[in-house]
C-alpha cells in the first residue's frame, strides 16, 4: 500500500517497517529544500522550501492547482523530484523505503474495497505492514469514531466516514508523522468539524501533522504553522500568528468630511498609506498614532463618525499572497514574502 494505506484494486503493497534504520537524531520530521517537479514544459512545483518541526500541525495552503498534491507525492517518495531534496526525519524517501518508517498518510482521497467492511479493509492493509499493525485496528477505529460501523461495508459509508477510515488506516503504522492531502474536502460542516477535532486529537497524542488544504477555515483553526504556495512556489512560511502580526493593525475611518480627513491622514505622522475605499478611509497605524490623528481630525472640523480597528484574517492574507494584488491594485507582497500592512486590509 501507499503510506497511510490507499487500497485500490489491485491492492498495492507499500513500505515494510524499517529494520536497523534509526531516525536521525534531532532531524525535523520534514525538511524540503529547492524542490522542483516538471512535466515537460509544465512546472508543477518550483523550488519549494519548508521545514515541519516536531509537534507541528502544519498547513500547506494554496489554491487548487498550486502544486500541493505533487509536493506531497514527492515527500512520500511516490514520485521523484526533478531537482531538490526531501528528508523525512533526516532520510531520503527516494533512496530507501526505510525512510518511511514512522510516516503515514494519504494523497488525494483514500479509497477502499467498497464490498468489504471497514474492519476487513484494515485487516488486509495490516497484513501488508505486518508486525503489530493488526493489533492496532481496534484502537484506530476507536480514535476515528468508527468502531460502531466497523462491520459495515465501506460502500455504505459517507464521504466523511471514508476520510476517517483513511486516517485509521494510516494509524495502523503507529506514525510519528502524518501527511494528509485535503482531508476535509467535500465534507459538510459537521464533517469538517469532526475532522478538525480528530486532527487536534492526533496532535495531542504527539503526532506531527502536515495537511494540505485550500480551505482557509480548516487551516486557521487547527494549524500553528503554515506554508502558503502560489503557482508552485512558497510565498510565506511560518507561524500564522507571525503572519498576522506582519500585516500590522489596520483601521477604518469615516468622518463628516472624508476628503479633508484623507489629507490630514496623509500629513499625520505614523499613519501608513491612507486610502479612500468604498466610502471609508483605510490606513495602518499603532494606537498612539491613532490617538493623535483623532485629535487632529477634530481640530480640523472633520468629525469622526466611525474609527475602528480591522481584524486581518487568514483569508485576507491568503488572497493577498496568492493573487498578488489587493483591492486597489497594489502589490500585496513585500520583498520578504510578507503582506504589506496597508494592503492586507480587506476594506469591508
Amino acid at each position: 500500500m501507499n503510506p497511510g494505506a490507499q487500497p485500490q484494486p489491485p491492492l498495492a503493497s507499500g513500505a515494510p517497517p524499517a529494520s536497523g534504520a534509526p531516525l536521525a537524531s534531532g532531524a525535523p520530521p520534514i525538511e524540503v529544500r529547492e524542490l522542483v517537479k516538471r512535466y515537460g514544459a509544465l512546472t508543477a512545483v518550483a523550488g519549494v522550501d519548508l521545514t515541519v518541526n516536531v509537534g507541528d500541525v502544519y498547513g500547506y495552503l494554496g489554491p487548487n492547482g498550486a502544486g500541493k498534491t505533487t509536493s506531497l507525492r514527492m515527500m512520500l517518495g511516490l514520485i521523484r523530484p526533478t531537482a531538490g531534496s526531501v528528508r523525512l526525519f533526516g532520510r531520503d524517501p527516494t533512496e530507501s523505503v526505510h525512510a518511511l518508517e514512522g510516516v503515514a498518510g494519504f494523497v488525494e482521497a483514500p479509497t477502499f474495497y467498497p464490498y468489504l467492511s471497514g474492519r476487513r479493509n484494515l485487516e488486509l492493509l495490516a497484513a501488508f505492514d505486518g508486525g503489530e499493525a493488526r493489533g492496532r485496528i481496534d484502537g484506530a477505529l476507536e480514535t476515528v469514531d468508527l468502531a460502531h460501523r466497523a462491520g459495515d461495508r465501506v460502500g455504505g459509508y459517507s464521504h466523511g466516514m471514508r476520510q476517517r477510515l483513511g486516517i485509521a488506516a494510516a494509524l495502523l503504522r503507529d506514525p510519528k508523522l502524518l501527511l494528509l492531502d485535503e482531508p476535509a474536502t467535500g465534507l459538510d460542516p459537521a464533517g469538517m468539524r469532526d475532522m478538525r477535532l480528530l486532527i487536534r486529537q492526533l496532535a495531542d497524542q504527539g503526532i506531527t501533522v502536515l495537511l494540505s488544504s485550500h480551505l482557509l477555515t480548516e487551516v486557521e483553526e487547527v494549524c500553528n504553522r503554515v506554508a502558503i504556495v502560489r503557482a508552485g512556489s512558497i510565498v510565506y512560511e511560518g507561524e500564522i500568528a507571525d503572519l498576522k502580526r506582519g500585516a500590522g493593525t489596520t483601521y477604518r475611518l469615516s468622518t463628516t468630511d472624508d476628503e479633508r480627513a484623507l489629507a490630514i491622514c496623509r500629513a499625520q505622522r505614523g499613519i501608513g498609506d491612507p486610502q479612500l475605499r468604498r466610502d471609508r478611509i483605510v490606513f495602518s497605524a499603532d494606537e498612539a498614532a491613532v490617538a493623535e490623528l483623532s485629535q487632529a481630525l477634530v481640530e480640523a472640523g472633520a468629525l469622526i463618525r466611525e474609527l475602528a480597528p480591522q481584524t486581518v484574517t487568514l483569508e485576507d492574507l491568503f488572497f493577498s499572497l496568492t493573487e498578488g494584488r489587493d483591492d486597489a491594485g497594489h502589490e500585496a507582497v513585500d520583498g520578504n514574502g510578507r503582506v504589506a500592512a496597508s494592503q492586507a486590509e480587506a476594506a469591508r
